[in-house]
Parts: structure tokens; C-alpha cells; sequence
């Protein structure tokens, strides 16, 4: 099976931008690169023609600024796999590490120390993106010597990274839940890659009936804000007393906005925030 990959230099100045623009975009054939130490950019696409990728690259282009011609080159599988490989390294927050799974072999892992395998190629992504991070430095941050007694819920839990993460990190009970059954099955595969299979419970649910008979100590949805707003009763209502909701997802501009309504929604709660580029997050305590 052929492919066709097109691509076009993007300026480092612009790449938040064009970040935005492809998640408002939605098309997964997209991604964007960035080379932060040679401070270089591109955007990339995947397609199954040159016809349908040339197509795809006239109707995105006159929303880009400042991008270089774009070339399109035919492209296998193993390529395109391959491809990931160029821009995709590992990263780490304290003692959990992200690692592509192709470095399974040979990535030297501290003694003491946890690793998540990605596969870009199994929908999993690289876990990079400011609103996953927001969250994964909140669960490391959680007190380990509590964690094998917190039940975590990650609300969305799209191909499963932060409970799987969750689940790394030694929290004894874990739960992922999304409303597309395709990334709940990804999620499930994701999770045997890891080797905890066993230690996390993917299901297909909402934010009404993915709570349904379950409290979470740790509470975890990075969604979108306007989501995160329309179900705020129903997310405070599913942390159990004394816990923890963790929301990202969030613009900046976006922050006052989700806080107003948390604080409304739970006004004893304990809240504080924090922004990333971009991004923000929202933490509430229960009482």
C-alpha cells in the first residue's frame, strides 16, 4: 500500500498558531514538527493519493502564514512509520519517562524509575502536547505514599496515556473512559503494550453515564473547556470527599471562565491553576 506525504516548512514564530489551527481543524492526517535546538518546523500530512493530499494542502494553505513550498513525495508504510521516528524523542517528569516504543531494546531506564512505550502508529501520540503534561506533572505530583489507595478516573480518556501513566505510577485503581469506542480499543491495546492490561479499565461512557456507580479520589479530564463547563456538575459530583479534579484542555484565555463555573459548581473546593504556553489547567481539592 502507497502513500503520499506532503510537507512544508513552517516558521518557529508561527508554530503555536498552526498548532491551534490543526486541533480546530480536526483532520488527523495532519501533524506538525518542530525541531526546538535547530529552531526548524514542518507541517506533514499523510494521504492515500498525491490527488487527495494536494487537495487537503489548497484548502489549509491560504489559513497558514509564512510556510515554504510544499513537496509531496510518495510514501510507503514502513516510511511513513519511520517517519515518526526523525521527530519523536523521548522525554521524562521526575522518575516516569515516555519513550517510543522502537527504543524498547536499547533505552537505558534509571533504576527505580517507570516508562510509558508510545506508538504514534497505534493512535497513541507522544504525550507532549501541554495540556497532557499539565495533567501528568499533577499525578506525579499526588503523594506516592497515597497512591495504592486512590481510585483515578480519567474522564476522556481518548488512546489512554494518562491512565496508563497513572497506572505506571503505582496508583492501585484506574479507569479510562471515552465515548468513541475506536479509542477505547486503542486504549486497550495501548495498555498491553505497557504490560497493564490488567491494572487499568477502559469502557465506553459519557461524562454522565461514565460515572455511573464510580468516585474517583483523582479525577483527571482533559477535554475542552466548554465541555469541562457544561458537565461541571457532573464531574464534581463524581470526586469523592477529600479528592482531587484535575481539568486541562483549557486556553489561557479560556481559564477565568472554567474557574468561575468550578468554583461555582463545588464553592468550598480549593482551587489553583496553572498555564503552560497556551494552555492552562484547573485543580480543585474537595473538602
Amino acid at each position: 500500500m502507497s502513500l503520499f506525504e506532503i510537507r512544508a516548512a513552517v516558521a518557529v514564530e508561527s508554530v503555536e498558531a498552526v498548532d491551534d489551527l490543526l486541533i480546530e481543524v480536526g483532520d488527523e492526517r495532519w501533524s506538525l514538527y518542530e525541531d526546538v535546538i535547530a529552531r526548524r518546523a514542518w507541517i506533514v500530512g499523510v494521504f492515500e493519493s498525491e490527488v487527495a493530499a494536494r487537495a487537503s494542502w489548497n484548502s489549509l494553505a491560504p489559513m497558514l502564514n509564512e510556510t515554504g513550498e510544499a513537496v509531496v513525495r510518495p510514501l510507503d508504510v514502513i516510511d511513513w512509520r519511520e517517519s515518526y521516528k526523525l521527530h519523536f524523542k523521548p522525554w521524562k517528569i521526575d522518575r516516569l519517562h515516555w519513550v517510543p516504543v522502537w527504543e524498547r531494546e536499547t533505552y537505558a531506564l534509571p533504576p527505580g524509575d517507570e516508562v510509558v512505550w508510545l506508538d504514534p502508529g497505534m493512535a497513541f501520540g507522544t504525550g507532549n502536547h501541554e495540556t497532557t503534561r499539565l495533567c501528568v506533572e499533577r499525578l506525579v505530583a499526588f503523594d506516592a505514599r497515597r497512591r495504592a489507595s486512590t481510585r483515578v478516573i480519567d474522564a476522556g480518556c481518548g488512546s489512554g496515556i494518562l491512565a496508563i501513566s497513572a497506572a505506571k505510577l503505582g496508583f492501585a485503581s484506574v479507569a479510562g473512559f471515552d465515548n468513541d469506542p475506536e479509542a477505547v480499543r486503542i486504549a486497550r491495546e495501548n495498555a498491553a503494550i505497557n504490560d497493564v492490561p490488567d491494572r487499568v479499565e477502559f469502557f465506553v461512557g459519557d461524562l454522565t453515564s461514565g460515572f455511573s456507580g464510580r468516585r474517583a479520589d483523582f479525577l483527571v479530564a482533559n477535554i475542552l473547556a466548554d465541555v469541562l463547563r457544561r458537565f461541571s456538575v457532573d464531574l464534581v459530583g463524581a470526586v469523592a470527599p477529600g479528592g482531587v479534579l484535575v481539568l486541562s484542555g483549557i486556553l489561557a484565555t479560556e481559564l477565568d471562565a472554567v474557574r468561575a463555573t468550578f468554583a461555582t459548581a463545588s464553592p468550598s473546593a480549593s482551587i489553583d491553576t496553572r498555564t503552560l504556553g497556551e494552555w492552562a489547567d484547573v485543580q480543585l481539592r474537595m473538602p
